[in-house]
């Protein structure tokens, strides 16, 4: 299909709705079940899943099905940080036998983890911009349905 993903219906809430358009209340709900880490993934991706599970779940933007997702995130997080290690340890160019200077193939690597790493962190609001377009802090405390909104046929 053509054009934009679809914002997700919790994602829009979280915005507040700022096209003030009719909301899908047919989507389908994942629940607010937190997922477990899998055993799996590299030890600095269960650092990072560790790190930001907690606070995710709670915004309603982290749930069981969104594990596998999620995993992504955390493992190219790990690939990533390994690959910038190893730059930084052994440097970013090597010399061929003929005396030029080449990239290390860690360059590539980082690169492209990085680039998979922030596609998958603009999907759950851990980008600055991300975040920006989101008005609540967490899902936990949201406040009561405005009544006024509620006959006007707004969305809260």
């Amino acid at each position: 299909m053509a054009g934009r993903k679809p914002k997700p219906t919790a994602v829009k809430k979280l915005e507040g709705n700022p096209g003030k358009r009719k909301l899908n209340t047919k989507e389908p709900d994942p629940g607010r079940n937190m997922p477990s880490c899998p055993s799996w993934l590299l030890p600095a991706a269960k650092t990072e899943w560790k790190r930001l599970c907690i606070k995710l779940n709670q915004m309603g933007v982290l749930t069981e099905i969104d594990r596998t997702a999620f995993a992504a995130y955390c493992q190219s997080y790990a690939r990533w940080k390994e690959a910038q290690e190893h730059i930084d340890s052994e440097g970013s160019t090597f010399e061929t036998d003929k005396g030029y200077q080449q990239q290390t193939p860690w360059v590539g690597i980082a690169n492209t983890n990085q680039k998979l790493m922030m596609q998958a962190a603009a999907e759950f609001g851990l980008t600055p911009s991300a975040r920006s377009r989101i008005m609540a802090a967490s899902g936990v405390g949201k406040d009561e349905e405005d009544e006024m909104e509620a006959l006007l046929g707004g969305e809260v």
